[in-house]
């Protein structure tokens, strides 16, 4: 299938790591978590840990750890469709198309909840055709952008005509939980909202760029060590401070498995410094740079973030002769995901 526009938004609220520690400090935080967790709290948003600056949809940022679990759910029902429609937006005038000219829509997200999905929401938003067809994957995590285009794959398989769109969206300070848990510290310290929208028809577009070559990796023995729990209502993630060697054991296998055509860039869900850390060694000599520098702009925004690092790489590289980029992304389950970026050859 191959790329016709790639179009990112995240809100316009934007924070830095010492200035969430400044929210932290005059809020009630100070009162409910224990001196050692104020300590990790400090030692990660005033210190250099990948990450310069987050952006929030969720109002008033500072009051989100004292919001009832409803109200995360409506600022997640808010703001989740118009996050994934400006993105859509940008990517259907890139691509120089209608929104009524769409055929699917499919949509990735794990930080809320709502039935119908998102894409009922975002369709009615944009205005897509009432016959269009509407899909949600839910739960799967930070590595759900990835499954999310193998889907739109099978779509365009079975209608070789179609207009697809995916969407993938995270609202993560809707799913904000705070308690003395080290995992549950971190968390609030590293994720951010954000949005990447593509789309894909069955023949070559303007990018000159197609995805093949897909693969997935489910390791439900991890499972307990990275995904979302309940308490009060609330999702609370569990991350287990064996995370960045679950992610380089995952990447390792989908790598060796990934065939001998030349790969000349490598774009990695960029999950957190420590991630990109344990990650660059199983692929050297290639450059995470691109992955670094989208986790520095933006934080860890879940299942869009390797999105925006493809967008990153795309600035000044492009797939050729001497290699196929190789996207990788790894999340909840455990799982991790992969596929191939190249170029859209005569006949293809």
């Amino acid at each position: 299938m191959h790329l016709h526009a790639l179009a990112t938004a995240v809100p316009p609220t934007a924070f830095t790591q010492p200035e969430c520690w400044e929210i932290a400090q005059r809020s009630d935080v100070r009162q409910r978590l224990k001196k050692r967790s104020m300590l990790i709290l400090h030692t990660i948003l005033r210190g250099n840990h990948g990450i310069a600056t987050r952006h929030f949809a969720m109002p008033e940022i500072e009051r989100v750890f004292d919001r009832s679990a409803d109200q995360l759910n409506a600022a997640f029902r808010s703001e989740g469709p118009k996050l994934a429609g400006r993105a859509l937006t940008t990517a259907l005038a890139q691509a120089g198309l209608r929104a009524d000219e769409l055929d699917a829509l499919l949509i990735c997200t794990c930080t809320g909840y709502v039935c119908p999905g998102l894409s009922s929401y975002v369709s009615e938003q944009l205005g897509l055709r009432p016959n269009a067809f509407l899909q949600d994957l839910v739960g799967l995590g930070c590595g759900a952008a990835i499954p999310t285009l193998r889907a739109a794959q099978g779509v365009l398989a079975a209608q070789p005509n179609a207009i697809v769109a995916c969407i993938a969206v995270e609202i993560c300070s809707a799913a904000f939980y705070l308690d003395d848990d080290p995992g549950v510290i971190i968390s609030a310290c590293l994720f951010s909202d954000g949005a990447a929208a593509t789309i894909w028809r069955s023949h070559p577009g303007a990018p000159g760029l197609r995805a093949f070559d897909f693969n997935t990796l489910h390791l439900p023995v991890d499972r307990d060590k990275l995904r979302f729990e309940q308490r009060d209502g609330k999702l609370r993630n569990l991350l287990d401070r064996a995370v960045p060697e679950l992610a380089a054991g995952a990447v390792q296998q989908l790598w060796a498995e990934r065939g001998a055509a030349p790969v000349s860039r490598v774009v990695v869900h960029p999950g957190g410094r420590d991630v990109i850390e344990a990650v660059t060694p199983v692929l050297a000599p290639h450059s995470l740079e691109a992955s670094a520098k989208t986790l520095s702009a933006f934080g860890n925004m879940s299942s869009p973030s390797v999105l925006f690092a493809l967008e990153e790489t795309l600035k000044t590289a492009r797939p050729g002769p001497d290699g196929d980029f190789w996207l990788v992304s790894f999340g909840a389950g455990f799982s991790a995901h992969s596929c191939r970026i190249g170029r859209s050859l005569p006949g293809q």
